[in-house]
C-alpha cells in the first residue's frame, strides 16, 4: 500500500492511496476506525484497474462495507439516488434559488410548470457535462449561481412592490434558462464522485431522480408552510389586511435571500483572485 496523498478541497478532507493486494479486494471490509464516535460522514470511492467503481457514503451509524468486485446495477442505482437525494437537500445555494422561485411565482399549478422547467433543463446540462460534451470552470459557475439567486430575489422585491417583470410573468423560461446554469453544478458534484464505467447510465439517470426527489420534498414543504402562513393569517387577521401582511413576509425573505447571495456572490468572485 502506497503513502496517502492528502489534501484540503473547499472545506473537506480529501485522501487518496493506491492498494496492491494478491487476489484482488473484493471481498474485503473498508472501515473508518472512529467514525462512530463523531459526526462526520466520510464517502469512500473504490476504481479497480479495470475501471469498475464503487462508491459508499459511510457515516457514524455505518462504518464498514465490503468491497465488491463489480456493483451491480441495484447497487449502484441505490448509491447513486442517495447521493443524489443528499446533494440537493444539503446543497443550500440551489435550495435557496428553489424557494425564491417558489416564493415569486405562487400558486401549486405556476410551481409544478416552473420546477419542471426547471427540472428539465438542469437535466440537459448536468447530462451533458458529465459525459464530457460541455466543460465549464468552477469558481466562475459557483459564483453565477449566486447571481441569479440573488437576480430572482429582486424580481420578488419588484412583483410584490407592483412591478412585475419577465421573471414573474413567465417564470419557466427564466427557471429553464437558470436551470441549464445549476445542472453544471451538480455535475460538479457528480464528477467529485466519479461515476462508475460499466453503469455510467444508471448512476447518472439515478443520481439525476435522487436529485428530482430531493427537490419535490423541499418544494412540498415550502409549498405546506405557505398554505399553513395564509390558513393562520386568515384566522388572524381581516380579509383586506391577509395578502398585504403576506406581502410582506414575501418582501422580508425576498431581502434576506438576496443578502445571502449577495455575499456568496462576492466570496466566490474574490476567491477568483486568491
Amino acid at each position: 500500500m502506497g503513502p496517502p496523498r492528502a489534501s484540503f478541497s473547499e472545506g473537506a478532507y480529501v485522501e487518496r492511496r493506491s492498494i496492491r493486494r494478491d487476489g484482488g479486494l473484493a471481498g474485503q471490509a473498508v472501515s473508518i476506525e472512529g467514525l462512530s464516535a463523531t459526526s462526520t460522514d466520510v464517502l469512500v470511492r473504490i476504481e479497480s484497474p479495470a475501471g469498475a467503481v464503487q462508491t459508499e457514503r459511510l457515516s457514524p451509524t455505518k462504518t464498514s462495507f465490503l468491497i465488491q468486485a463489480v456493483p451491480g446495477a441495484g447497487e449502484v442505482a441505490v448509491t447513486y439516488l442517495r447521493l443524489g437525494v443528499e446533494h440537493i437537500l444539503f446543497g443550500f445555494d440551489h435550495l435557496l434559488f428553489v424557494l425564491a422561485l417558489v416564493i415569486l411565482v405562487r400558486g401549486w399549478r405556476r410551481v409544478a410548470i416552473t420546477v419542471t422547467a426547471f427540472t428539465i433543463a438542469h437535466s440537459i446540462t448536468l447530462a451533458a457535462a458529465t459525459l464530457g460534451f460541455v466543460n465549464v470552470p468552477g469558481p466562475p459557475l459557483e459564483a453565477t449561481i449566486a447571481l441569479s439567486i440573488m437576480l430572482v430575489a429582486v424580481e420578488i422585491l419588484n412583483d410584490r412592490r407592483g412591478k412585475p417583470s419577465l421573471t414573474a410573468r413567465l417564470p419557466w423560461l427564466v427557471a429553464f434558462a437558470f436551470g441549464l446554469l445549476h445542472g453544471f453544478g451538480f455535475a460538479g458534484a457528480l464528477a467529485e464522485v466519479g461515476l462508475p464505467q460499466h453503469a455510467i447510465a444508471v448512476a447518472l439517470l439515478f443520481f439525476n431522480v435522487g436529485v428530482e426527489i430531493g427537490q419535490l420534498i423541499f418544494v412540498a414543504a415550502v409549498l405546506s408552510l405557505i398554505s399553513l402562513l395564509g390558513y393562520v393569517a386568515s384566522k388572524l387577521l381581516e380579509p383586506a389586511r391577509m395578502q398585504p401582511a403576506l406581502d410582506r413576509l414575501d418582501v422580508t425573505v425576498g431581502y434576506a435571500i438576496g443578502v445571502v447571495a449577495a455575499y456568496w456572490l462576492v466570496e466566490r468572485t474574490t476567491a477568483f483572485f486568491a
